[in-house]
């Protein structure tokens, strides 16, 4: 009979109750306590495949409840599949669900959640931590799986198979936002960029330093830059927004292309309105009815008008100050790149700042951020692009990870400039589709960049393989 070595990497001595619940399992041979972190270190990885006694090791990361032969179920599913580690669904002490997504080849994010519990197969466990050479003080569990992955299926059983015990500051101190982003955590964030760069390099995913520019100057265009803002029912905001673009100074001539995708609320004639007054507003309604917001995207720089720079500005949101649209064309002629990401400011409706403020994505690197890319979760706003490249790759007809999924396949082959002044304010209200999305939300969103993540790294993988 196959057996468990059961691992408990919290710090809650007084909690008996797991234990309790681990020993009424007469397949867990032992169970061991490890002082373990929020980001537990190369070290500790190697103590558990040292001390390790049965055929599989389970990793406990908070209290909770097996439910009725789950660990039975676990190991089923790993036998039948050969996994090297299996993670489960499971559910809170008040019933609430906690549905997970699958493992793929480009799910390279640290922060992908397993869940309170997984499982390895004691010898993956072992081979994978042998082949770990860095002493991480962070990144040890990361970069734990990595390596597994390269050799060992990674299962996702998409079943309820056990219970967490509620614990309120853990809760709380888990629903923490924009983590990654704190000056705190810079150093776990170099940790974990040396690790999914060493992983990109073993299996052929690496790109080195990408040094292929644009010459802006050609072809001629009408404009210089164009002022993208999709829209669907936003009377709320939508003025807001074109007047922080009317009120931009600039030694260059420059248009906004709204794409009115079917608003009922009264935009349609808000925009129309504006439009009469100012020419510099092209206000279009598409003639399909079909279209997310990539859809709209390829619909406005395929325009005639477009500008020979197409800058995002979301109908939420507004510039921040009357130089952003010129800091962003001259950083396009400074860096000769294809593509423009700056800097915003998280406000409440009212621009007020609400944590954690300003974003702006500083792990970015000439050097590396390219590949860097395929672990965090998002590049920065606001993105501006070569409209000539952009209507040649165009963005995919998605309404969320369109902008992500161009800057992954720009950063492949062209230079990205960076500016971090913030440049736009991006809101947080009640209909702002990003405030408070459920469950189910998120992790359709984390599954989409996932195969956006796999995609990519398949390009890059097969782009190494044919010498481009």
């Amino acid at each position: 009979m196959r057996n468990i070595h059961s691992f408990i990497l919290y710090n809650d001595r007084e909690d008996a109750e797991t234990e309790q619940a681990l020993r009424q399992s007469n397949l867990v041979k032992r169970i061991t306590r490890l002082q373990a972190g929020k980001y537990p270190a190369s070290s500790l990885i190697r103590d558990i495949a040292a001390q390790a006694e049965a055929d599989y090791i389970l990793l406990i990361h908070e209290p909770v409840e097996p439910g009725l032969f789950a660990l039975e179920r676990m190991i089923s599913v790993a036998e039948d599949t050969s996994a090297g580690m299996l993670y489960a669904d499971y559910r809170e002490e008040t019933g609430r669900e906690h549905p997970l997504i699958d493992y793929r080849k480009g799910s390279l994010r640290d922060d992908f959640d397993f869940g309170l519990v997984q499982m390895y197969h004691t010898g993956a466990f072992r081979e994978a931590s042998a082949d770990m050479t860095d002493d991480y003080r962070f990144a040890g569990l990361y970069d734990l799986r990595l390596s597994l992955s390269r050799k060992s299926p990674i299962v996702h059983v998409s079943e309820y198979l056990y219970r967490k015990k509620e614990s309120e500051e853990r809760s709380q101190a888990s629903e923490a936002q924009f983590d990654y982003l704190s000056p705190q955590n810079r150093e776990v964030q170099i940790e974990m960029e040396r690790a999914c760069t060493g992983h990109l390099r073993r299996i052929g995913g690496f790109l080195p330093s990408v040094e292929t520019v644009i010459d802006a100057q050609e072809p001629s265009f009408p404009f210089e830059a164009s002022i993208i803002i999709p829209v669907r029912n936003r009377a709320r905001t939508i003025r807001e927004a074109v007047e922080s673009v009317l009120s931009q100074e600039t030694k260059f001539s420059f248009n906004i292309i709204a794409v009115d995708n079917y608003s009922t609320d009264g935009t349609t004639a808000l925009l129309s309105y504006i439009a009469e007054k100012d020419d510099r507003l092209i206000h279009l309604i598409p003639e399909r009815r079909d279209l997310g917001i990539g859809g709209c995207w390829n619909y406005a720089v395929s325009h005639p008008r477009c500008g020979r720079f197409s800058i995002q500005l979301d109908s939420d949101d507004v510039f921040r100050t009357t130089g952003a649209v010129q800091n962003i064309v001259d950083a396009f002629y400074h860096y000769r790149c294809a593509m423009v990401i700056g800097t915003y400011q998280l406000t409440d409706f009212n621009k007020r700042s609400i944590p954690p403020g300003v974003i702006d994505h500083s792990e970015w690197t000439a050097e590396n951020g390219h590949n860097n890319a395929l672990r965090i979760n998002g590049l920065g706003a606001p993105r501006a692009f070569f409209t000539p490249l952009l209507r040649s790759l165009k963005l995919p007809d998605t309404s969320y990870g369109e902008d992500y999924a161009a800057g992954l396949r720009i950063s492949r082959e062209y230079k990205i400039g960076r500016i971090y002044d913030v440049l736009y304010l991006c809101r947080r209200w009640e209909d702002n589709s990003d405030a408070h999305p459920s469950l189910d939300k998120i992790n359709e969103r984390n599954a989409y960049k996932d195969s956006l993540r796999t995609w990519e790294l398949e390009a890059r993988i097969k782009m190494n393989r044919s010498g481009r």
